[in-house]
């Protein structure tokens, strides 16, 4: 009788032994799959972090956990096979119109700017700087009807002018150019008014860039201007030496309009002395790509020279997109195609921009950060990348955006990298 208790106290013993060791292995694979989503394989470029190397990204909560290399793949409820692609920051677009609206004016509200979501995930960008669409009188419905509705995030430079870019005379109104308004509603605003904006302003005369550069001396911010259609050009060099303050961005880098606008290089292929020496001063220079500033003639010689804009930006809006510009991607396959690295272009399109508008916790892969990746793959062949004058310049490469994640959302996945498989009958 004695032997059979103890047969049973053992067995029994036994039965919480197996019991305890199962709860044990489920908590273990409960606690192993820590990570929502493991980016596995790929090739891990983060220029603030120095990283460029096979490295695999480990994503919960909407934030990066983890960066490094041969992370278990039973660490993460799911894993995305990214091998042989290459994982860098989400693009940071600095120069896009996406003030969308029904106005028949212009970019202000109307049709000529686009909606954000349509046109970025898909090309691996995952912030927008909206260039001076709209102004003081009109960035509280640009916000209610577009910043606040976007899952891309939307930033924005503050026009000058207080209606914004509603075309015409309005942007010629001096009047309506008040850096005490615009400050005044940056700092209402802080988390998405990142600069102010000059743009498009025909006339001899730089009062316009100075109310725009004080509106930024106001709040301690950058101004942008796009320097407008002067007939004779105000000279180029005084903007940059006289007016500009360190931190101020020069956009349409690489534009021509020799009549109506100074260029950086001259007609003899050089580039003029005082652009080094403005960059040495601290003046930013981003490419604003568009419909019709970006020429083969300045950006080539340019580079070839030395001089790279800090920013690769595309002027986004109905005129570009289907035009030379194209999309983020490839436009920084078209720098490529011009003798930068891929290390450099995704440099420019993601660390630069973001130190650019003062938010250093974009534009990188740091642990703790929000999750904002994108994922490109790099095609070999002949491709061939026209600017805005329709003459065209043959590469040998071409990044195409294969997945894009913000806040650690699957937002773009084109080739299904993490869909399962179709079976027929399932």
């Amino acid at each position: 009788m004695q032997k059979k208790k103890t047969t049973a106290v053992r067995i029994s013993g036994y039965i919480h032994i197996l019991f305890f060791a199962a709860c044990m292995a489920i908590g273990s694979a409960i606690n192993a799959q820590s990570t929502d989503i493991l980016l596995k394989g790929g090739h891990v470029i983060d220029p603030k972090n120095n990283i460029d190397s096979k490295m695999d990204v480990a994503i919960a909560g909407g934030k990066i956990v983890q960066v490094a290399p041969d992370i278990p793949a039973n660490t993460a409820k799911r894993t995305v096979d990214v091998s042989g692609m290459y994982v860098t920051p989400g693009l940071i677009d600095i120069h896009v119109h996406v003030f969308h609206g029904m106005d028949p004016s212009y970019i202000a509200n109307g049709y000529t700017s686009l909606p954000p979501d349509g046109f970025t995930f898909r090309a691996g960008v995952t912030t927008v700087v909206d260039a001076g669409s709209a102004g003081y009188r009109n960035f509280e419905l640009f916000k209610e009807q577009t910043i606040d509705r976007s899952e891309t995030r939307v930033l924005a430079f503050l026009n000058i002018v207080g209606e914004g870019m509603r075309g015409g005379p309005l942007e010629q109104n001096i009047k309506d150019m008040n850096a005490r308004s615009a400050a005044a509603m940056a700092r209402k605003y802080p988390n998405e008014i990142v600069g102010f904006k000059l743009a498009h302003y025909e006339g001899y005369d730089w009062r316009p860039t100075d109310s725009t550069v004080k509106a930024g001396i106001l709040t301690d911010l950058p101004s942008m201007i796009d320097f407008g259609v002067s007939n004779p050009p105000l000279p180029l060099d005084e903007l940059f030496m006289k007016h500009l303050k360190p931190g101020d961005i020069f956009t349409h880098a690489y534009a021509y309009f020799p009549k109506t606008r100074d260029a950086i290089v001259d007609e003899d292929g050089k580039v003029k002395p005082f652009v080094f020496e403005a960059r040495k001063r601290g003046i930013i220079f981003d490419v604003g790509h568009g419909g019709g500033s970006f020429r083969w003639n300045q950006a080539v010689p340019a580079i070839q020279q030395g001089f790279i804009a800090d920013a690769l930006s595309s002027d986004l809006h109905t005129g570009s997109m289907n035009s030379g510009y194209k999309d983020m991607a490839n436009l920084m396959s078209k720098f490529m195609a011009m003798g930068l690295s891929v290390q450099d272009v995704v440099m420019r399109s993601t660390w630069y921009p973001a130190k650019i508008i003062n938010r250093p916790e974009l534009g990188n892969l740091s642990v703790g950060s929000e999750a904002d990746i994108a994922v490109f793959s790099l095609e070999k062949g002949n491709f061939g990348f026209v600017d805005i004058n329709r003459e065209k310049m043959m590469g040998t490469q071409k990044l195409t955006a294969e997945l894009t994640l913000r806040a650690g959302k699957i937002v773009y996945d084109l080739n299904g990298l993490t869909s399962p498989l179709y079976r027929a009958g399932k």
